[in-house]
Formats: structure tokens, sequence, C-alpha cells
């Protein structure tokens, strides 16, 4: 079939406006290099330029917990097609339904979230005890929550709500003090010269469409230069759909240069080039590009020392909105997720898939402000820790920081005995993190260690005991 029949008068319009688009990228790129003026709409400094690896993730190590999320136009139909409901995640939609580009476009005309408070969700976030929120700013239907200058498929041309979703989570992130990071996607259904030939297959990973490099440089590099130059600094740049044919690891290491040149100090995921193994979403090699795993939907079952990576989970069955979808994990379920990932090195990137009107979904906000009661109490024992060197106990998991190990109890001792696996170093002090007093509990044992603990846990869900380890 012709691509030419699904092109809108919109994409059309873009083609000629190409030439300026690539001429003002090069004098914007020629303004970022030689000004030292208006930094933070630039973002490149002399300190970004001598960051090492270490450094550039120093943040995000800290950080541990962050918040997808994942919203656009298939917030409208939520789940269901011509009153059918529609198999898989909600996000996925036009793929899962095939429904035609023209068709598709019809959603954004209904997309008018007035609800959407910006200030709102940066605030559930924080509270929630989360560092940082990566939001989609394109997913794989093209669609744009910015106002991009290089197409009208986007939230200010082609919806009546015309605000720069963006610009204004910007603005709140940097009022609270949360690191705002975006989700790209490589592959795009919308755009002629990224679609599979064979629409509307548009997931066609067998097929090559011959003018995808022209919209890798006229369309997916200058897109990406507005958000990093326009809305940072940016803490990470999260890419997905990496997976079609048409992309390859050289096109992933120029993108990854490429992004880097913009701003030094961003940190990219694994999937920007083609490393990482299918959902386990660590990268087979060093060789590959990104800097960070990205473990989907699951924990690694053991430490990883010396390996960044982050597990994205969602909270319910669908990353977008999906009006029917109530197979919710508990709170329980959450928190000691978290403790897991942080037990293995790891930080938990929890999603959220807001409805078309800009709320947050009522059972995730309900479970994001009791994660929060629970990190109010014992964040010290997430933020910046390190994996376990307890391996799993029985009981529940283990964080590092410093001479600190951070026991996380799940299973609270109906004995008052807590037993500890064999650790290296005398015992100096225990305690429980939720005693403000920090009362010592009675310790006996060397190697192999005993905590006396209260009858009664803490928290029921996970009870932290801080053991204090002598500094040798």
């Amino acid at each position: 079939m012709q691509l030419e029949p699904v092109m809108t008068k919109k994409q059309s319009r873009q083609w000629l406006v190409i030439g300026a688009t690539v001429v003002s990228l090069l004098i914007a790129l020629f303004i970022l290099a030689s000004c030292t003026s208006s930094q933070e709409a630039r973002l490149s400094s002399s300190k970004d330029q001598v960051l090492t690896q270490d450094e550039r993730m120093d943040w995000w190590r800290d950080a541990r917990f962050g918040l997808f999320i994942h919203w656009g136009l298939y917030a409208v139909p939520a789940g269901t097609y011509k009153g059918e409901r529609v198999n898989g995640i909600g996000e996925w939609i036009m793929n899962s339904a095939k429904i035609p580009v023209e068709e598709y476009e019809k959603f954004a005309g209904q997309f008018n979230p007035v609800g959407f408070n910006a200030d709102q969700w940066v605030r559930l976030a924080k509270n929630a005890g989360m560092k940082y929120i990566v939001i989609t700013s394109k997913h794989h239907d093209g669609f744009c929550l910015w106002d991009s200058k290089v197409t009208d498929w986007d939230i200010m041309d082609a919806t009546p709500f015309k605000r720069d979703i963006l610009k204004e989570l910007a603005a709140a992130c940097k009022k609270h003090g949360v690191k705002l990071c975006f989700y790209h996607s490589i592959m795009d259904w919308h755009h002629p010269d990224a679609q599979a030939p064979f629409y509307p297959n548009y997931n066609d990973t067998s097929k090559s469409n011959p003018n995808f490099d022209r919209y890798v440089e006229s369309y997916l590099k200058p897109q990406l230069a507005e958000l990093v130059t326009n809305y940072g600094p940016l803490g990470v740049l999260w890419f997905d759909g990496e997976w079609i044919k048409d992309w390859t690891e050289p096109k992933g290491k120029d993108l990854y240069a490429y992004v880097r040149s913009l701003q030094p100090s961003i940190i990219i995921n694994n999937r920007v080039g083609k490393g990482r193994k299918g959902m386990e979403g660590l990268s087979a090699g060093d060789e590959y590009a990104g800097d960070f795993g990205t473990p989907e939907q699951q924990v690694p079952p053991e430490g990883l020392p010396g390996v960044d990576w982050e597990t994205c989970m969602t909270m319910n069955d669908t990353w977008g909105y999906k009006s029917y979808d109530e197979n919710w994990k508990s709170t329980e379920t959450l928190i000691r997720t978290l403790a897991d990932v942080a037990s293995k090195g790891g930080n938990f990137l929890l999603n959220v898939g807001p409805m078309p009107e800009g709320l947050i979904p009522p059972a995730s906000e309900e479970r994001l402000k009791e994660m929060g009661q629970w990190m109010a109490v014992n964040r010290e024992s997430i933020y910046g820790t390190t994996a376990s060197v307890l391996g799993r106990p029985d009981w529940g998991r283990c964080t590092v920081k410093g001479n600190r190990l951070y026991l996380h109890v799940f299973d609270w001792p109906t004995d008052g005995t807590l037993e500890v696996p064999p650790i290296k170093g005398e015992v100096e002090k225990a305690y429980l993190l939720a005693d403000k007093k920090r009362a010592s509990l009675p310790v006996t044992g060397g190697a192999n260690v005993t905590i006396s603990v209260p009858a009664q846990a803490p928290d029921a869900v996970d009870s932290v005991v801080v053991l204090v380890l002598k500094n040798q």
C-alpha cells in the first residue's frame, strides 16, 4: 500500500518547514557552543564538560525512586475502540486495534485535559518520596506533549487544550526540586518515514522504511534538540522503541553522542541502542550504548554490584490509562518491591497512567500517598544506599550506606529475636529507624548477630532495623 494516502495535511506542511528547521537548529547549536550566558536555557557549562561517568550518575544513584508517567492521546479511548475492549496495554491501542492514522488523529480533538495541574502532579511524586519524574514526551503514536516547531502533531496545534504540558511540568519540577526527565520513542507510527511499509502493521519489525534516515535527521533529532535545550536541564532521556529493524547499534551510539553534545551531564538509558536483553532489560555487554539497564515489570533475582539499572513497573496491568483495568498491586507489594530493588543496587521507576481529563487515577494516588507515609519514616534506608551484603535474608531485605546496614524486615519475628546472617565487622549499635530517640536494641553474638526486637512491628509492611558497624 502506498504511504501517501495516510499523510495528513499537517504532515505535508511539516516538510515545507524542514529546511528552515535545520537551519534554525544549526544556529541554535552554534549559539549553544559559543555562548556562556543564559546557562539554564543552553544547559552546557564547563563543569558539564569534565563530569566523569560516576559524577553524572551520582544524583540518579542517590535517588533510587522515581515516577514514570505514560500520558497521551491513548488516554481518550482508554482501552476501547468502536465499542470493543482492546487487548493489550493502553498506549498501544493504535497498533493493537490497527487504527488508521486519519482515524487516530480524531482523538486529538477530544483531548482537553482541563483537570491537569502540574504542581499537583509533582507534589504527589515528591510526597511519595520520588526524586525524579519521567514523562512520555512522545510515545509510539508520535503525538507530542509539548509545543514542537517541527510538527503540528502536538498538544498546542492539534488539541483544544493548547497548553504546553512539558513547560508546565518543567516549572513545577524546578519549584519542588524534582528532576525532570523525558521518555521519547524512537519508533513513530504517525510519521510516514518511520512507519512500517505494510501499514497499518505499525510494529512490523521485519520490514524497513527506505526513508527512515530522513526521519532521524529531519524529525527525531530536531525534536530532541527542542526537548533538551528548551525544557532542561534534564536528568534522563529514556528512549524506547529501539527493537524495530530500521534502528541499529551505530544509530544508537550516534544518537547517544548527539544528545550528550546538547547536554553533557544528561543520563541516557540502554534502549538508545540495541544492547538490552528483552524484558530483562540489562545490556548484553559494555560495547553497547547507554548508561543504565532497564528491566521491565521485573526485578533481577540477585544483586548487580557495579551495574546501573532501573526496574520500571506498572501499578496495574497497563502503562497508559485503561478505564477498566482494576488489577492493582497492593501498597504492601509496591513498598516491598522498592526495598527489594534498592537491596540489589537498582532504582525503582513506578508508573501512573493519567486519565484523559488530566487527573491521576484515584487508586494510583492512594498508593503513592501510602508509599509516601512509609518513606517519610524510612527514606534513609532507600536514598543513597547500595546493594545488600547479606544476600536475601528469609525475613526480608538489606540495604547499605557506609557503616550502616538497614534491615528491611517483612516478616517480623514472633519470638522477638531477629537473626542476622553472618556479617563482617563488629556491631556498635542497633535501633529501629522508626524510633526517633534511636534507643539501642540488645545485640548478642559476633559474626552471627542476634537482635532483640519489640514484640510488635513498627510497620506491618516493612520495619527497618538499623545495624551500625564500628569503623575499622
